[in-house]
């Protein structure tokens, strides 16, 4: 069953998959780094927007000294990663309108659900639900969450919203007005995949991800180095006390334009923080323990199928980089090697991808 399945059988299997699941908008730019066309060989130079991630040997997974690395995040492994081009910051909502203006394409979040399709995967003699239920819906971060009684409960901070999609973040009344450079959000892998075709790129492996955000460290636990006290000032998370008060010494109290942020070593945006971004990698928890970690994996592409004892029966793929909802006492996924799972037909308000491209696809 995907998402949207289970919000029509139970509202606490949709929680339950929801983990899976503004201030100030100066932009922050590091001095150091100067965006500048790089020449990969005669025919091929960098893409505008894209950076360069060079071909590097790096450990992937877990670091020693990461208080927070969890079991699905070991053991560390070397991997080797061939070069290739990734955008400098997530897919915008500019980006994704001049996508959707040319293909008169239609998010999942948009579209109604098929009862006829839907109810093959549910049980037999399952009651068709009201009409209003079938509704197009994406879920969205409940902003007014009070009285969090246990934090395995993540309905007390999650809701669906009918009529909440890409152009209506909010739901019916809300809009993406004067947000061009902001990522999009509820998008679901399938939108994400369909606007690579549109644009010639691809989503990142998990390596890939990694390794772009590793720039120029090899095992470094944070894209902008090994300190947690440097938190706030490199990423769009979540301080105080999560999900009911949140202090925004980070300037943003939910989800911030790209580029508000130092960019790290070789000049990308948001690899902490902000939204989650989309790989093509299975998540499956035993996957590194399956490993031999003496033995330097080739560009990966991780494991063969999904597996994560909460979903069992529901393929998921992995996603990176944590979000603006992001805190220590729960998820911490601000960090590199931190994962989590995403149904392929989910989408939510604190998700969203960037591209990537190699030399060859640009060659065509």
């Amino acid at each position: 069953m995907n998402l949207r399945i289970i919000k029509i059988v139970s509202s606490v299997f949709l929680c339950l998959s929801a983990l899976i699941m503004s201030c100030d908008n100066k932009k922050v730019e590091n001095k150091n780094i100067v965006e500048k066309k790089v020449i990969i060989s005669k025919e091929i130079e960098t893409p505008k927007g894209m950076i360069w991630v060079e071909k590097k040997t790096f450990l992937m997974g877990a670091k020693e000294g990461d208080k927070y690395a969890m079991s699905r995040e070991k053991p560390a492994h070397k991997v080797e990663v061939d070069g290739f081009f990734i955008d400098a910051h997530e897919v915008t909502n500019k980006q994704f309108r001049e996508f959707v203006n040319a293909t008169k394409y239609i998010t999942v979040a948009e579209r109604p659900i098929d009862w006829e399709v839907i109810k093959k995967d549910l049980p037999a003699g399952t009651p068709k639900p009201a009409d209003s239920i079938l509704q197009p819906g994406s879920l969205i971060f409940n902003k007014h969450a009070k009285g969090v009684v246990s934090m395995a409960n993540y309905g007390q901070w999650w809701k669906w919203q009918l009529g909440a999609n890409w152009k209506q973040p909010e739901g019916p009344g809300s809009s993406i007005e004067g947000k061009d450079n902001y990522p999009v959000v509820h998008v679901a892998q399938e939108d994400a995949l369909a606007y690579c075709k549109w644009a010639n790129r691809r989503l990142p492996t998990e390596a890939e991800w990694e390794s772009a955000a590793q720039g120029k460290f090899e095992d470094n636990i944070y894209s902008w180095g090994n300190k947690y006290e440097d938190l706030n000032e490199n990423a769009n998370t979540w301080q105080g006390t999560f999900p009911t008060d949140n202090r925004t010494e980070d300037r943003f109290e939910y989800l911030s334009p790209i580029k508000s942020y130092p960019p790290n070593n070789i000049g990308l945006y948001d690899m902490a923080g902000n939204v989650w971004e989309m790989t093509t990698d299975f998540f499956n928890v035993n996957y590194y323990q399956t490993l031999d970690p003496t033995v330097v994996q080739v560009n990966p592409k991780g494991a063969d199928k999904s597996y994560t004892p909460s979903n069992p029966y529901q393929t998921e793929y992995v996603i990176k980089g944590g979000s603006f909802l992001c805190h220590e006492s729960y998820c911490a996924s601000f960090r590199i090697s931190a994962k989590m799972g995403m149904e392929p037909n989910s989408s939510s308000d604190h998700i969203g991808f960037r591209t990537v491209a190699t030399k060859e696809m640009l060659k065509k």
